[in-house]
């Protein structure tokens, strides 16, 4: 399957009539036929039911439609910002991140790194196994996410390590107070993100495990934002990273743990060796201040 073969579908999609499609692309219909029912073989799937009246979208058709229509807005978002760097003389540097990160310094390290003339900033959010893999095949350059994993190619840094706190309703009992885990245990579990699994759900599953507590976990979220929106709602409680609190929103109140120890670490991945780049270098001398900044204090 070529790109081409999802351009001609969309059109012929759009269209409905293969006569109409045929002269958009420029080309004469019984190619164009030809090309759709070789499309259909491949996939192993009807996309158009063809009748007396004409063209019509199968159920099958609709769902190809929408992520076909996708891909081809992604190549052509890609194809500009590529001739975009070719003309701006700039570097790509890519970033990946899970969305618990991005509350605290790497905002700021985006932004610097923005402000510089000769990089191009690339963000993805990906799982810490997803930013392994695309630091494996060169999609990223740099990973923060919150997972050890032991790979040969890929080089982690904890960062620091980020105190847990519990995202409560408004007027929940818990409120201003400092919990344990034993308390928290006597209430529904909000867990996120559901999966990609291994993730911080896990890990927050391990810290009740550990000290032989059950939990009811009555619901999973991906984004943390969805979590919080439960907690809101009042189905539950959900353990969230410290920085998360800068996020304010009505009907949640925040509070501390019992256990200081109770914490998540912030790790910075990298491809092993490529420490040394100008460009990583930069990126490792802004991430090295607002990391101290954090340590010291300076920066919640």
């Amino acid at each position: 399957m070529e790109l081409r073969h999802l351009r001609y579908f969309c059109v012929v999609a759009e269209e409905l009539n293969f006569t109409c499609a045929a002269e958009r692309l420029h080309m004469s219909q019984p190619p164009l036929s030809r090309q759709i029912k070789q499309l259909e073989q491949e996939l192993g799937a009807e996309l158009f039911e063809r009748s007396s009246r004409g063209l019509r979208l199968t159920p099958s058709g609709v769902f190809f439609q929408q992520h076909a229509l996708q891909i081809l807005e992604k190549v052509e978002v890609t194809i500009d910002a590529t001739r975009h760097m070719a003309r701006s003389k700039r570097a790509l540097f890519s970033i990946g991140f899970v969305p618990s990160v991005f509350y605290g310094q790497l905002p700021m390290l985006v932004r610097d790194l923005r402000q510089m003339d000769n990089v191009e900033l690339s963000l993805a959010e990906l799982t810490t196994v997803q930013q392994v893999q695309a630091l494996k095949a060169g999609r990223i350059d740099m990973g923060f996410g919150r997972l050890r994993i032991d790979d040969p190619d890929v080089e982690q840094e904890i960062l620091f390590d980020e105190p847990l706190i519990a995202a409560l309703s408004s007027g929940h009992p818990l409120e201003g107070t400092t919990p344990t885990c034993e308390e928290l245990a006597r209430y529904p579990l909000i867990l996120f993100p559901a999966k990609p699994r291994p993730s911080l759900a896990d890990m927050v599953l391990g810290i009740f495990r550990r000290q032989g507590l059950k939990v009811e976990v009555v619901q999973e979220a991906n984004e943390v934002q969805t979590a919080l929106s439960l907690v809101a709602s009042g189905i539950g409680i959900t353990l969230v990273p410290e920085q998360v609190k800068r996020v304010q929103r009505d009907g949640i109140t925040y509070v501390a743990l019992a256990d200081k120890t109770i914490t998540s670490p912030v790790i910075c991945s990298r491809r092993r060796g490529e420490k040394s780049s100008p460009l990583m270098l930069e990126a490792n001398t802004i991430l090295n201040v607002l990391v101290e900044n954090r340590r010291t204090g300076r920066y919640p």
